[in-house]
């Protein structure tokens, strides 16, 4: 289990999918994670959601929890968006689970987000987590932050149209924060 750190869920605990298909990310990483996010916004108030590769849909959680007004979260794993679809239930979060790929969701997403947070398992390909990211710019607000979680072993390279404006290490797991450039 894990734990919506802040907020007015916070302390509350969120339940995890079972096996070792999803790695939630540690209390530790999502505290600085949001830290950084707050002072970026300015606070979380009104913030459009969308957290891809959601597993128990912890960060999205978070955020609402934090004053985001909505969340959407993308889940293929069919375990997973059980679980946090229970998870978004128990606290009465405005939020909705699609089970889907994350390719298929990007390519038809309408938003507009305000904040994307992409947490992929390890696995999966850099290439195609850029491909995601570059599918989802129409559905961005215009000064959307994009985070990407990956391993620190498999730095992130932002595909064209985005550039990254800070990272922080947090041992095995490395954050990634950027946004859509000038050159699109």
């Amino acid at each position: 289990m894990t734990r919506v750190i802040a907020g007015r869920w916070g302390g509350r605990r969120l339940r995890t999918p079972p096996g070792d298909g999803t790695r939630p990310t540690s209390d530790r990483v999502r505290e600085s994670l949001f830290s950084s996010l707050q002072s970026l916004f300015g606070g979380l108030d009104g913030v459009r959601v969308l957290d891809v590769y959601a597993g128990s849909g912890a960060l999205a959680l978070e955020a609402l929890s934090r004053g985001a007004a909505s969340a959407d979260l993308v889940e293929s794993d069919r375990r997973a968006a059980q679980v946090a679809q229970q998870n978004a239930r128990e606290l009465g979060a405005e939020a909705t689970v699609h089970r889907t790929s994350a390719a298929s969701f990007a390519a038809s997403a309408t938003g507009p987000y305000d904040l994307v947070m992409l947490d992929p398992p390890y696995a999966v390909a850099t290439d195609d987590v850029a491909a995601v990211v570059a599918a989802l710019a129409p559905s961005l607000a215009d000064d959307a932050v994009v985070v990407v979680e990956r391993s620190t072993r498999t730095p992130f390279t932002w595909p064209a149209g985005f550039e990254g404006f800070r990272d922080r290490a947090h041992g095995e797991t490395t954050v990634w924060f950027g946004a859509r450039s000038d050159e699109s």
